[in-house]
Formats: C-alpha cells, sequence, structure tokens
C-alpha cells in the first residue's frame, strides 16, 4: 500500500507517469471514473479560489483609483500581492483542467476498448450509448472550461502593467493613467467571474451526471 502511494505521488505531476497512477490508483479500488470526478471537483474549487483572488485585485484596483491621498508606495504592494495572488490561482486552475482531460481520455480510450469484450449485444450497446452521451457532456465540461480560462490571461497581462507601471511612477499621475484603463479591465475581469460560474455549473451538472450514472 505504501509503495503505490509513493508511485502514486512520484507520478502525478508527470504526463509519462499518468497510466502508472491509474494503475496504482485502480489496484486500491479508485477507478479513472472516481478520478475524474474528483478532479472536475478539485478544478470546480480552483475556479472558485481563482474569481476571489480575481476580484480582490479588482477591488484592489478600485480603491487605488480613487486614491485622494495617502502612502502610494503600500497601496502598489497590495496591488502587487492581489496579482501575484492571481497569477498562482491561474496556474491552479489551469493545472487543474490538464489533469481533468488527461484522466478523462484515459476513462474513454478504457471504455472504448472495453465495449469489444461484451458477448451481449444489448448491454454492448447500452454501454456505447453511455459512453458517447459521457463524452458529449464532456466535450461541453471542457470547452466551458477552456474558454474561461483562455480570459485568465489578458486579464493578469492588464493587471501586470498596471503594478510595473505602478513600480516606478508612485505619483497622482501614474494613477490618473491607471484610471483611464480601468473600465476596460473592469469589464475584463467581470467577464472572466461570468464564464467562470457558466463552467462551475457546468462542472456541477456533470459530476452529477457521472454520480447518477454510477448508481444506475
Amino acid at each position: 500500500m505504501k509503495h503505490l502511494a509513493l508511485a502514486a505521488t512520484l507520478c502525478l505531476g508527470l504526463s509519462a507517469c499518468q497510466t502508472v497512477y491509474y494503475s496504482a490508483m485502480e489496484k486500491v479500488g479508485v477507478h479513472k471514473r472516481e478520478i475524474l470526478v474528483d478532479r472536475v471537483e478539485a478544478t470546480k474549487e480552483s475556479q472558485q479560489n481563482s474569481q476571489q483572488e480575481f476580484q480582490s485585485a479588482l477591488e484592489r484596483l478600485t480603491t487605488l483609483v480613487n486614491f485622494d491621498g495617502g502612502e502610494l508606495q503600500t497601496a502598489y504592494e497590495q496591488l502587487n500581492d492581489d496579482y501575484e495572488s492571481s497569477l498562482s490561482a491561474a496556474s491552479d486552475v489551469s493545472n487543474n483542467i490538464d489533469k481533468v482531460e488527461d484522466v478523462a481520455e484515459a476513462l474513454f480510450d478504457e471504455w472504448q476498448d472495453e465495449l469489444g469484450q461484451y458477448s451481449n449485444a444489448n448491454l454492448k450497446r447500452e454501454s456505447e450509448k453511455k459512453l458517447k452521451q459521457t463524452q458529449r457532456q464532456f466535450s461541453k465540461l471542457l470547452k466551458s472550461m477552456r474558454r474561461s480560462e483562455a480570459k485568465m490571461q489578458p486579464v493578469l497581462d492588464s493587471l501586470k502593467d498596471n503594478v510595473l507601471y505602478l513600480k516606478h511612477n508612485l505619483n497622482a499621475q501614474a494613477v490618473a493613467a491607471i484610471r483611464g484603463e480601468f473600465d476596460s479591465l473592469k469589464v475584463d475581469i467581470q467577464n472572466l467571474i461570468n464564464d467562470m460560474n457558466r463552467s462551475i455549473a457546468d462542472s456541477n451538472a456533470f459530476i452529477e451526471q457521472m454520480n447518477q450514472n454510477k448508481v444506475n
């Protein structure tokens, strides 16, 4: 048991080791379907965390553009911290989506291969129907995840630009310059949060469907 856990830990982050990881997990009773559901759940949680970080950065920037006196250095450092936290949270989202896609591909390949092992045509037909249904729903989910993921980088780029500009221009003129870009960034962050909400809803629907199929 300890050896299986060690193998899983060593190979989890390496694409070439995923097959070894899935095999090790199956030996202790954890199958790809369960891993997929767990990873979708983890991705949903990382998206929720990312939403909070981006929202925090937006609120910090709102305070900054309305700055009317005080210590600009402190305001800059707080915004920089929010940017770094948003960057880390976005990285977690991307890593989790990659893991979701990897285990889904492994699950669907295995499912497709096992169709050839049926001797009962009716059972084979029913299993194939469920496979295609699950693939369609997963495809919708993955597109939703990737769509919101794609919107993170432009927001991060804009936040970074603001942080860099402030770093070397801690004065009222710098704040005024940032104020001119604020409305556009605000819209981008809100669109990102809305897309993540749709992806989270799709994740919930997919998890529910997978659990129903498990029961049935």
